[in-house]
């Protein structure tokens, strides 16, 4: 062979197009590529998979309520901890161990609770559905004070007069101009249910807008066995609560300074105006406690409270009290016979308060 043949053929091994790798090869890389990022995808979606069902599960265990989800009454979180407090953490618990027997009275209903220790001084029957009369009151109060100012000016309107005969009234009359805080003070002090009914409407729109607010507030306050059919108390077969529940309604009214104003007062002198000019009425309190027709026993201040009477409810009397230390106890007392013995009732229950 020439050496050119020889450079020649040097030549062609020089620029000989290099060996690809087989097919088959490729494909298998590819395989393999896709099986390695399938099993990391099914990797993740198990991890997730564990936390969404499993893991979840566990919080779900050990923290039963939705802290954001107000169907379950929570008002408050402990920052601390991260747990929610429950609706009963500021309350008084009745556990079902009831002192029906030791004071002897013969009222249908009664509880005593320390409202700063939450502790329960007296209980007999107060989960039983009672006709509160007036006691509604409180509620109507309550239901006011949390949708007005004190200042704002109501014109009396023909409901004042939607009322029976012979019931309780301040004896305002449709034209008369009132601000909401002077028709507080005669629906808590005067029991006027005229007063009741003109704040129903000036509130609520109606009377039945006015209920339907009232009823809605009870639902909140965790008050069950309330359901009310008017803003004044007056007898209705499907109008009930019970000493539990005027207990909760009666220490939700009580944040408000105006309220406690009120019911301590013996009287109040309203001045307002009618036909387009002053007119004057004096209410007073129909709280025996605060007129002298009752005294308390020895240590015990009497606040304030509000009372009702209806043949059907017999006489009843939700009262706010101090112990010999001072410290506040809400009192109840529901379907006494007479007004004698609903005080000298209410007397007994005040004593255990010191006990």
């Amino acid at each position: 062979m020439t050496e050119q043949e020889n450079r020649i053929r040097r030549r062609e091994r020089t620029h000989r197009t290099p060996v690809q790798p087989p097919k088959k090869d490729n494909e298998m890389r590819s395989m393999k590529l896709v099986i390695f990022l399938l099993t990391l995808v099914v990797i993740a979606l198990g991890a997730v998979s564990w936390i969404v069902f499993v893991k979840n599960k566990e919080i779900n265990l050990t923290r039963q309520y939705d802290k954001s989800d107000p169907v379950f009454g929570i008002e408050k979180v402990s920052f601390n901890t991260s747990r929610a407090s429950s609706f009963s953490e500021d309350l008084c618990v009745v556990t079902g161990k009831e002192d029906g027997s030791s004071l002897n009275l013969t009222a249908k209903a009664a509880a005593s609770f320390h409202v700063e220790s939450k502790e329960v001084d007296y209980a007999q029957n107060v989960f039983e559905r009672m006709y509160p009369a007036s006691i509604t009151k409180v509620m109507t109060a309550l239901v006011t004070l949390k949708n007005c100012d004190l200042d704002e000016m109501v014109t009396i309107g023909e409901e004042c007069k939607d009322i029976e005969m012979g019931s309780s009234i301040c004896m305002i009359e449709p034209g008369d101009m009132l601000t909401v805080e002077q028709l507080l003070y005669g629906l808590l002090l005067n029991s006027g249910n005229d007063a009741a009914m003109s704040l129903a409407v000036y509130v609520g729109g109606s009377v039945e807008g006015f209920v339907e607010m009232m009823n809605q507030e009870a639902a909140e306050l965790g008050a069950t066995g309330t359901h009310f059919a008017n803003p004044h108390g007056l007898h209705d077969e499907n109008h009930y609560t019970t000493a539990y529940d005027i207990y909760l309604m009666f220490q939700e009214a009580l944040k408000y300074d105006v309220f406690q104003e009120i019911i301590g007062e013996s009287e109040y002198y309203c001045v307002f105006i009618r036909d387009n000019d002053k007119y004057g009425i004096m209410w007073q309190s129909t709280n025996f406690y605060h007129i002298n027709e009752a005294t308390a026993p020895s240590d015990v201040v009497v606040v304030g409270g509000k009372t009702g009477t209806t043949d059907e409810a017999g006489c009843c009397l939700c009262l706010l009290a101090k112990d010999k230390y001072g410290d506040p106890h809400i009192s109840i007392i529901l379907g006494a016979d007479t007004k004698e013995t609903l005080y000298a009732e209410m007397n007994k229950l005040l004593s255990k308060i010191n006990n």
